[in-house]
């Protein structure tokens, strides 16, 4: 067999998608089935599939269509779908270009509807406090379109109840793509101009088409961020949109807006006669308790002899100065004895009394010191002299004085005779002076040997 019967699998692909593209029952197709494998791809493509109880359709929706879509797809909804089929040539896959997309069963702005409502309510918009009319509106703000009959028939109300206050128009789209966008403009306007007391938005009734702009979640937000009161009228009184749900007032019409913002100026000022009326009574009973009181006191004894009314007080003024003059000198006493009693203690313990007595002591052992130093030197001195009394019996010169003498040689004392020879030259010491000898003859006493 030829090579050239054979196909390459682009060729046959391409050949596919062709049939697809030209089939005229493909071009636009209405497909109902449950959604699948479905996750929110933000600023994308989304890409998901399209199944029932037997069979699957890959989908995909481009970003320029998705956003155009007013509700969320879930996983597991059920939608109708509008598109064309085709092939995808890279994987061999047919699958649905979706165009458009709603729920089944149930309109796509009421699911987007019920969806925001829910998250809002999750957030705590609907459930937050709600700030408080002012009762007495100054100037009032109003958005809506400018040739509605809102507008007029918020005036005609405005103007016969309470023709004093300011009304101040600002014009917006309420209906179209571009409402939303232009409504929350028209709110940071008044929040801007800082000058207002009260914000009423509204607009006639419609479908849920008509009034959508009061759906969007960016209306919502700009409501509930608002500083300034704001009363919701859209629609008739079975419509009731996210704004009516975040505003904190809502009114069924546009003159029941009206009248929630004003008061009847008529009524009012009967109220103030009424309270000027009941003012004035209540004064003038007052007044004539007062003026009763006034006379009784004026009959009193304190205005007649008014040092009357002093005398308990300078009685008692009496009675307390002597108990403190008493209290006083009980505590002056008292202190007088501690204070004695402390100089006494004081006294005994002060370093000057102990050094008078130290001093004392110190001149009694000093007296004591010089009686022993002399009674000392006394007995010496005894000693010292008889001392001198038995050296003086003992002094050689004294036993000389008597007779005696001793001979030497060269101041060497000859004791015996043995060390002399004669002819020798000697000396013989006197008690009175010396004499000069010579050895004649030696003569040894026997008796000694």
């Amino acid at each position: 067999m030829s090579i050239e019967k054979y196909l390459t699998v682009s060729a046959l692909t391409k050949y596919l998608k062709r049939k697809f593209d030209a089939d005229p029952y493909l071009g636009r197709v209405y497909l109902t089935g449950e959604i699948s494998n479905f996750r929110v791809r933000p600023n994308a493509h989304q890409y998901f599939s399209l199944k029932d109880e037997r069979a699957k359709i890959s989908a995909i929706m481009f970003r320029s269509s998705f956003e155009k879509i007013k509700f969320k797809p879930e996983e597991g909804m059920k939608v109708l779908v509008v598109g064309r089929i085709s092939l995808y040539e890279a994987t061999g896959n047919y699958q649905i270009y979706v165009e458009k997309m709603e729920p089944d069963g149930v309109g796509a702005l009421y699911q987007a509807y019920e969806q925001l409502k829910k998250k809002l309510a999750a957030e705590g918009l609907f459930s937050a406090p709600k700030r408080e009319l002012p009762i007495f509106p100054k100037k009032i703000a109003v958005i809506t379109s400018r040739s509605g009959a809102v507008i007029k028939d918020i005036m005609t109300t405005v103007r016969r109840r309470y023709p004093i206050v300011q009304l101040v128009l600002f014009p917006a789209l309420v209906q179209g793509e571009s409402a939303a966008a232009d409504i929350v403009e028209k709110i940071h306007c008044v929040e801007r101009s800082n000058s207002f007391d009260t914000l009423i938005i509204g607009r006639g009734g419609g479908s849920i088409e008509d009034l959508w702009p009061f759906n969007e979640e960016i209306v919502a937000r700009a409501i509930y961020d608002c500083k300034i009161p704001v009363i919701s009228s859209v629609g008739h009184e079975t419509d009731t949109t996210i704004a009516d749900l975040v505003a904190d007032v809502r009114a069924a019409t546009p003159t029941a807006a009206a009248e929630l913002a004003v008061p009847v100026l008529g009524d009012e000022i009967l109220k103030i006669n009424q309270l000027k009326m009941r003012l004035y009574q209540a004064f003038k009973a007052e007044l004539k308790i007062k003026t009763q009181q006034l006379v009784k006191l004026q009959g009193s004894y304190v205005f007649q002899q008014p040092e009357r009314l002093y005398e308990g007080y300078l009685q008692k003024l009496d009675y307390f100065d002597k108990r403190a003059r008493q209290a006083m000198q009980a505590i002056y006493t008292e202190n007088e004895l501690k204070l004695q009693h402390m100089l006494s203690r004081l006294r005994e313990v002060a370093p000057i009394e102990s050094v008078r007595l130290n001093k004392k002591n110190i001149e009694y052992l000093q007296q004591r010191i010089r009686n022993a130093g002399l009674t000392y030197l006394e007995r010496k001195e005894q000693r010292v002299q008889a001392a001198m009394v038995s050296l003086d019996m003992l002094s050689p010169l004294k036993i000389m004085s008597r007779g005696y003498s001793y001979v030497s040689q060269d101041k060497h004392v000859i004791k015996s005779v043995k060390r002399l020879k004669t002819t020798q030259q000697i000396e013989i010491h006197f008690a009175d002076g010396t004499a000069a000898a010579e050895i004649k003859k030696i003569k040894e006493d026997q008796s000694n040997d």
